[in-house]
């Protein structure tokens, strides 16, 4: 199935599900999928805020592990009419708008305040509107999700990072994909894709250099086992978008509309505080295992990497002049 037709039926699937009420007047059931786990921050978040806050009118129903919706279906799910919610990625988004691949590049987003200054900016306008009126879907808000830094096998007194250049011979594993790789060579480094499973043992035997992930993962895998340094590039400010169904969201008052919005800017707010928390948290922790953790030339990485971009075909969807919009949001 093409693009275009995927978009196609979408959009027909989302014009019946308007069509169609979601729910009964008196309580709406508001069926959330999310491959996350539980105990994520983002699925705690909702519940923990969301769900009381909508309370009054509203039954809040996680589902998690993708136990509901397979993982990647979610938006279709929601444009048929059959969930009420999910947490979309704007890589996900971007399979049906291509210009969606904007926010999952390496330094558009500095920050996690960077993120919700672009989301909340009228540049985003457009691409709101394009996803409310092919799928039937209102992107509430932003949620953070963690950047991602390079993690080398070198102490820093063998190769201290500084700008890409520092990264030239540097077999980096990066995720499989055209678009991973692409980033990897952004960096200056030797992209080298690698299943996530084998990289702790080639990071051991020094079949690659080093590797990329937030620092939760660098923890959760035990990757400092492995390395002797964080080069805090944070290539990548990872993101997801709390996804509503638009039929449900047009089906509420217009107080219910508000408190909906305030619980979702809320619960977005919370599990952001808890992440760039917990991300502080792990830097203290690795430097206690004897890595050395220190932040690069970021400037430098920026502009070489936004340089690669542009004229690439991952840049070719991108709406003209948003990229300038999008860094003059930030520092």
């Amino acid at each position: 199935m093409t693009l275009k037709l995927t978009r196609r039926t979408l959009m027909a699937l989302s014009v019946a599900a308007l069509a169609t009420p979601a729910f009964a007047q008196d309580t709406i059931a508001l069926r959330m999928s999310t491959p996350a786990s539980e105990t994520d921050q983002r699925s705690v978040a909702l519940a923990e805020v969301f769900a009381p806050a909508v309370a009054g009118f509203a039954t809040y129903q996680p589902h998690y592990n993708a136990s509901l919706i397979a993982q990647n279906s979610e938006l279709e799910a929601i444009a048929s009419g059959d969930l009420e919610m999910s947490i979309a990625s704007a890589q996900e988004l971007a399979q049906f708008f291509p210009e969606f691949s904007i926010f999952a590049t390496g330094y558009v987003h500095q920050s996690a305040e960077h993120q919700v200054a672009v989301f909340n900016d009228p540049l985003m306008d457009p691409f709101k509107k394009t996803v409310e009126d092919e799928l039937g879907i209102k992107l509430l808000s932003v949620m953070y999700l963690g950047q991602r830094h390079v993690n080398l096998r070198q102490t820093k007194e063998e190769l201290t990072v500084t700008t890409p250049a520092d990264l030239a011979g540097v077999n980096l594993r990066m995720p499989g994909t055209d678009a991973w790789q692409f980033l990897g060579k952004a960096l200056g480094a030797n992209p080298t894709p690698m299943a996530f499973t084998e990289i702790y043992t080639a990071l051991q035997t020094g079949s690659v250099d080093g590797q990329d992930n937030p620092l939760p993962t660098v923890v959760d895998a035990k990757f400092y086992e492995v390395t002797n340094q964080v080069a805090l590039t944070g290539h990548l400010v990872d993101l997801n978008y709390i996804a509503f169904s638009k039929a449900v969201w047009d089906g509420l008052s217009p107080e219910q509309q508000a408190i909906v919005q305030t619980a979702a800017d809320a619960a977005a707010q919370s599990g952001r505080e808890k992440q760039l928390a917990k991300e502080q948290e792990l830097v203290s922790f690795l430097e206690e295992q004897g890595m050395e953790i220190y932040a690069p030339d970021l400037d430098a990485f920026r502009t070489h990497v936004q340089e690669q971009y542009v004229g690439s075909e991952f840049a070719a969807s991108w709406p003209d002049g948003v990229l300038d919009k999008i860094n003059a949001l930030g520092n």
